[in-house]
Formats: C-alpha cells, sequence, structure tokens
C-alpha cells in the first residue's frame, strides 16, 4: 500500500499530462476524428479516468484551448514588460507570439485552425485570449500615441483599429511562416515592426496618405 502511495500521481499533474497528449491528438486528428480511447492510451490512463477528470471530450479540449491560450497571452505580456518603450514593448510581445506559435506548432492549430469552427463555448474560450492580447497591443499603441510629439492626431479608436490590425496580421502571418520554414520568429516581427510601426509614426509625424484625386479637390 505505501509502495502505491509513492507512485501515485497528484490528479493535478496527471490532469496536464492529459492535456499535453490531448493537444498532439487534436492537432493532428482534428476535434471530430480525435478519441478519448487514442489520448487515454497515449497518457497512459484509462478512459474512465479522463471522464473522470474532465468529464467529457468538450470539456478536455476547452481545457487545452484556455490553458495554451493563457500561456500565449502570458508569454506575450511578459515579454512586452521587460521593455521600456512602447515599441521595443510591442516587438517584444510579437517576438513571444511568433516564438509561441513556432516552438508549440500543435498548440495553434487547435487554437487558430479548430477552437474557431466547434461549439460557442470553445469559441468563447478563444475570444477571451484573444481580447487579453487585442488590450496589451492597444496598450502598447495608445502609450506610442502619447508618447508622440502630436499626441492630439490620434485617438482611442484610432489604437483599438492598429490594435486589430496587427493581431489579424500576425494571425495570418502564423500560415505564411508554416510555408517559409527558414524565416525565423524575430525577422518575422521586424518585417512586421517596419509595415505597422514605421507607418504609424509616420502617421503621428503628421503624414496622411492622400488618393490623387481627392488631392486635386
Amino acid at each position: 500500500m505505501t509502495e502505491k502511495r509513492r507512485r501515485r500521481v497528484p490528479r493535478q499533474v496527471r490532469e496536464q499530462q492529459m492535456i499535453d497528449v490531448a493537444i498532439r491528438v487534436f492537432a493532428k486528428r482534428g476535434y471530430h476524428a480525435a478519441s478519448v480511447d487514442e489520448i487515454a492510451d497515449l497518457a497512459g490512463v484509462s478512459k474512465p479516468m479522463v471522464y473522470l477528470y474532465l468529464d467529457s471530450k468538450e470539456n478536455l479540449f476547452v481545457a487545452c484551448v484556455r490553458r495554451e491560450s493563457q500561456r500565449l497571452a502570458g508569454a506575450f505580456q511578459q515579454a512586452a514588460r521587460e521593455k521600456a518603450s512602447p515599441d521595443e514593448r510591442l516587438r517584444a510581445g510579437l517576438a513571444a507570439f511568433f516564438g509561441f506559435v513556432h516552438e508549440h506548432r500543435d498548440s495553434w492549430v487547435v487554437l487558430h485552425r479548430q477552437a474557431s469552427e466547434l461549439s460557442e463555448r470553445i469559441a468563447a474560450e478563444v475570444s477571451a485570449a484573444r481580447r487579453m492580447v487585442m488590450a496589451e497591443v492597444a496598450g502598447l499603441v495608445r502609450d506610442g500615441i502619447a508618447e508622440s510629439p502630436n499626441p492630439a492626431r490620434l485617438g482611442e479608436d484610432d489604437a483599438d483599429f492598429v490594435a486589430h490590425a496587427l493581431v489579424g496580421a500576425a494571425d495570418s502571418l502564423t500560415d505564411w511562416l508554416e510555408n517559409h520554414p527558414d524565416e525565423s520568429p524575430e525577422r518575422v516581427t521586424l518585417r512586421l515592426m517596419n509595415m505597422a510601426w514605421v507607418g504609424m509614426r509616420n502617421v503621428l509625424g503628421g503624414e496622411v496618405w492622400a488618393s490623387p484625386a481627392s488631392a486635386k479637390r
């Protein structure tokens, strides 16, 4: 009896092991094709134990989404806190984002390609994580606006607009990265910063694009 107690894995550790395996299986097979039997077998537990801990296949998928989305948002936030200026914080956050996607591809497949196509409950988990990252990016953009020589030129709506554009671009570039394996997360980050932050800096400096037709009016 004493020997068995020594070998017993704490529930929290066992649950995380199940989630680790589930992410790989969901990423490989998709939510509908993935089976709890396979997940249990690869995790080295019984199928009833998976249901005892997570209650259902949907709950298991939600646990995967919740953990990985929190890890992604946390990586962005932690990296951004370590820098001083808004542009450096944004660069560090984006580098952490692309680094996470590069290192945890299965997690990103579950979050980016599968979760939005499933139940409202699962989609809500993804939306919550997206809002966390969006709020962080918008805050960095607002800081950039406030510290510019002409802070009155852009406002809250502009910061929100730029944040949505940046996060949308970052999402899209993860697919581009998959087709360009030689591109490093840092290189993609620098290219996105050149496209987004340099452009915003020009706007803050008073440069606004206008079509030739509107310029003649």
